[in-house]
C-alpha cells in the first residue's frame, strides 16, 4: 500500500503543475494581457486583411510535447501564425461577410466564466448559471414581441440555433421516416446554407424543398408561396414548415414576414425564421418597422455575436411552445436522477442537443449590463445610417451599378466598365481590395453576376471607415481602367 500512496505522491507533485502560483498566473496574466492592451490600442490602425503566404505553418515547429514552451515564445507564435494572416475579424474595416463582434467586457465575462467553471447545463447543477441563461432568453424573446413563457437555448451560433428549431419542428409535426418524401418545406434561394445543412442532419434531406418565387428585390413572393402550397395539397403533399430570413447574407433583405405569417397560419403550418443576422435591429428605431411579422413566428435565431457585437460563439433559437422544444430535446438519464428534484426554471440540457455546454450567458450578460441596452441600440441604428450613406454616396458614382436598396446593413453593387467583360472586371476589383487590406470587402455570385457586397456591423465600423472604403473603391477603379480593354 505504501508503494502506492508513494506513486500517488509522485504524480500529485507533477500533475500540481496544472495549478500555477500566484506568481506564475501574474506573470503569464501580464504577458497575455500586455498583448491584448497592445492589440486594442492599435485596432483602427492594423489592416482588416492580410493577404499572406502563410497559413500557420509556424505552429508546426512547436508540436505538443511532455515539455512546457515558455509564455514569450507562444505569444509570438500566436501573432505570426495566427493573428497576422488574412482576415482580421476585430477590425473595424470587417466588412465583409456578416461580420462578428469582439467587446472587450464579453471577454471579461467569458474569463469569469472559465476560472469559475460553472454548469449551465441543468438548474440543479448551477441554478444561478442556468437563471441568467433564461432572463437573456426572455429579454431576447420581449424584444421581438415574444409571449412571457417563450424559453430557447444559448448556442454556439446559429448553425446550431436553427438545427435546434428545425429539429422542434419537425417532431412537433411528428414527422415520420415514412412520410418525408411526401412532406414539404418551403424557403428561399436566398436562405443561409446552414438551413440546408440543418434540413439534412435532422433526416429531412429526402422532404420537397420547394424554394419559392422571389421578387425584385430577392425577397419571397408571398403570392408565390401561397400558390406553391395549393399546388403542393392539390398534390397529395404535406406542407408543414416555412423558412423565412430577417437579413439575408446576400444583400441582407426581409422577407416579407406578416404576409408568410398569415399563410402559415392558413394552412396550420410551422413558421420559422432565420434572423441570425437581423433580428437584433429591432431594438433600433430605424430596424423595428421593417421587421414587423417577426413577433408571429413559432421560432426564431437571432445571433448575439453578430447584432450585439459580441465574440464569436453565441447563436440564440428561441420558440413560443416550451412543451414542444421540450419533447424534442429532453432525455432522461438514471445517473441524472438527482437533477429533477429541483426545477424551478427550464434547463438547457433538456432544451437542446447539448449536456456539458459553456457557460455562455455571462459573455452576454456582463457587457449588457456594465453598458445597458442604450448603447447596442445606438450601435445598430448607426449601421443603418452607414450603410444608407455608403449606398447613396456610390450610386453618384459613375460606373457603379448598386443592388437593392438596404433593408439593414448589407448593400451590394459592381462596377460596369464602358468595355469588356464586367464579371472579370469585378473580380480583380475584388482582388485589389484584399491586397490592399485596409478594409475587407466579400463577394457573391447571383444570377450570373459576380457581385461584391458590403456588411456594416463591426462594431468598430464608424464613418471614417464607410469613407476610407469609399475611397479605396475609387482609387482601385482608377487603377484597373488604365490597363483594361
Amino acid at each position: 500500500m505504501s508503494e502506492i500512496k508513494n506513486k500517488i505522491q509522485q504524480l500529485e507533485n507533477i500533475s500540481r503543475q496544472l495549478e500555477p502560483s500566484t506568481k506564475e498566473r501574474k506573470k503569464t496574466r501580464e504577458k497575455i494581457v500586455d498583448y491584448t492592451e497592445d492589440f486594442i490600442e492599435n485596432i483602427y490602425n492594423i489592416n482588416a486583411f492580410n493577404l499572406s503566404d502563410n497559413t500557420g505553418e509556424g505552429l508546426l515547429e512547436v508540436p505538443v510535447s511532455e515539455e512546457p514552451v515558455e509564455i514569450d515564445r507562444l505569444i509570438t507564435l500566436f501573432k505570426d501564425n495566427v493573428d497576422f494572416p488574412n482576415l482580421n475579424p476585430a477590425s473595424g474595416g470587417h466588412l465583409g461577410y456578416i461580420p462578428g463582434g469582439g467587446l472587450y467586457n464579453s471577454a471579461l465575462g467569458d474569463y469569469l466564466a472559465d476560472i469559475t467553471n460553472r454548469y449551465a447545463g441543468l438548474f440543479y447543477a448551477g441554478p444561478g448559471a442556468v437563471r441568467m441563461e433564461n432572463i437573456l432568453i426572455r429579454w431576447m424573446a420581449k424584444i421581438v414581441g415574444f409571449p412571457k413563457e417563450t424559453v430557447g437555448n444559448l448556442a454556439s451560433g446559429g448553425s446550431i440555433a436553427n438545427l435546434i428549431a428545425i429539429v422542434t419542428a419537425r417532431d412537433a409535426f411528428k414527422i415520420k421516416a415514412e412520410q418525408i418524401p411526401n412532406s414539404v418545406i418551403y424557403l428561399s434561394k436566398e436562405v443561409h446554407h446552414c438551413i440546408d445543412k440543418a434540413i439534412r442532419i435532422a433526416g429531412l434531406n429526402e422532404c420537397k424543398l420547394n424554394f419559392v418565387g422571389l421578387d425584385e428585390n430577392y425577397r419571397i413572393n408571398p403570392k408565390a408561396l401561397k400558390n406553391e402550397i395549393e399546388k403542393d395539397k392539390k398534390e397529395g403533399k404535406i406542407p408543414w414548415l416555412i423558412i423565412a430570413s430577417a437579413g439575408t447574407t446576400d444583400f441582407g433583405v426581409i422577407d416579407p414576414l406578416n404576409e408568410i405569417a398569415e399563410i402559415a397560419k392558413l394552412n396550420n403550418m410551422w413558421f420559422h425564421i432565420d434572423g441570425a443576422y437581423g433580428a437584433f435591429f429591432v431594438l433600433s428605431e430605424t430596424g423595428r418597422p421593417r421587421l414587423k411579422g417577426m413577433e408571429k413566428a413559432d421560432s426564431l435565431v437571432m445571433d448575439p455575436h453578430k447584432g450585439l457585437f459580441l465574440p464569436y460563439g453565441l447563436g440564440v433559437v428561441i420558440v413560443k411552445d416550451k412543451n414542444k422544444l421540450n419533447a424534442a430535446h429532453y432525455y432522461k438519464a438514471n445517473y441524472l436522477q438527482d437533477a429533477v428534484a429541483l426545477e424551478e426554471e427550464p434547463s438547457p440540457a433538456d432544451l437542446s442537443p447539448e449536456l456539458t455546454k459553456h457557460f455562455r450567458g455571462l459573455r452576454l450578460w456582463l457587457p449588457l449590463m456594465l453598458h445597458g441596452v442604450k448603447p447596442f441600440r445606438a450601435g445598430l441604428e448607426e449601421k443603418l445610417l452607414l450603410t444608407r450613406y455608403f449606398y447613396e454616396e456610390l450610386k453618384k458614382i459613375e460606373g457603379f451599378e448598386m443592388g437593392p436598396e438596404p433593408e439593414l446593413s448589407v448593400a451590394s453593387f459592381r462596377y460596369i466598365p464602358k468595355t469588356g467583360d464586367a464579371n472579370k472586371f469585378n473580380q480583380l476589383l475584388i482582388k485589389e481590395i484584399h491586397k490592399d487590406g485596409r478594409v475587407f470587402l466579400s463577394s457573391t455570385n447571383v444570377d450570373n453576376k459576380f457581385i461584391i457586397r458590403i456588411a456594416v456591423l463591426a462594431f468598430r465600423t464608424h464613418l471614417q471607415t464607410i469613407d476610407l472604403t469609399i475611397q479605396i473603391l475609387k482609387e482601385k477603379v482608377s487603377l484597373l481602367l488604365k490597363n483594361w480593354i
